[in-house]
């Protein structure tokens, strides 16, 4: 079973910039930069016959225009027990469109609706064990964070490997915005 999600990719220049965050904090699983991304719909684990629909329906969506995509600061997912470090993408009404819009989709194929609120963002490490104290002080050295910019001229659908949370993401089927 292909585990599947949809999403953008991140322009080396930009991944360049964002892996200069690593390091720097105790008990953080650092993501390699050629799996960054924004993810649009995590979609999981499902069978064959299910990843061709999602491959042709997302093909149907409404042609869209270049995304802007501004990614603006430092996060983290947790609360008081921090579990993600990423950094965060603002959402824009086109980047929320488009994200509703495949969350449309895949209801109409038959997938249960995605539960989470969407947060656009890139994950920077997963976290074991980090403090808060830690975690702010990370924050802390980085900041203040600079305004990275750039313009997703498509979105794809990405595959995983189940186990492995942090890559190898393949890009299965791109589409193209615009």
């Amino acid at each position: 079973m292909p585990r599947l999600f949809t999403g953008l990719e991140i322009p080396p220049e930009i991944g360049l910039a964002l892996a200069a965050c690593r390091g720097g904090l105790p008990g953080a699983r650092w993501v390699d930069p050629e799996n960054y991304h924004i993810t649009l719909r995590f979609i999981g684990d499902i069978d064959e016959r299910t990843a061709q629909d999602v491959l042709s329906v997302l093909g149907e969506g409404r042609r869209r225009e270049p995304l802007p995509v501004t990614i603006d600061g430092l996060d983290t997912f947790g609360g008081g027990r921090p579990r993600v470090v990423f950094a965060r993408a603002s959402a824009s009404r086109d980047m929320s469109e488009l994200q509703a819009e495949h969350e449309r989709l895949m209801r109409r194929i038959g997938l249960p609706p995605d539960t989470r609120r969407f947060t656009p963002h890139v994950t920077l490490a997963r976290l074991r064990d980090a403090s808060p104290l830690d975690v702010a002080d990370y924050f802390a050295a980085r900041a203040p964070f600079p305004k990275l910019t750039f313009t997703a001229a498509r979105f794809v659908l990405f595959s995983s490997r189940g186990s492995v949370g942090g890559g190898p993401y393949v890009v299965e089927a791109a589409y193209p915005l615009g």
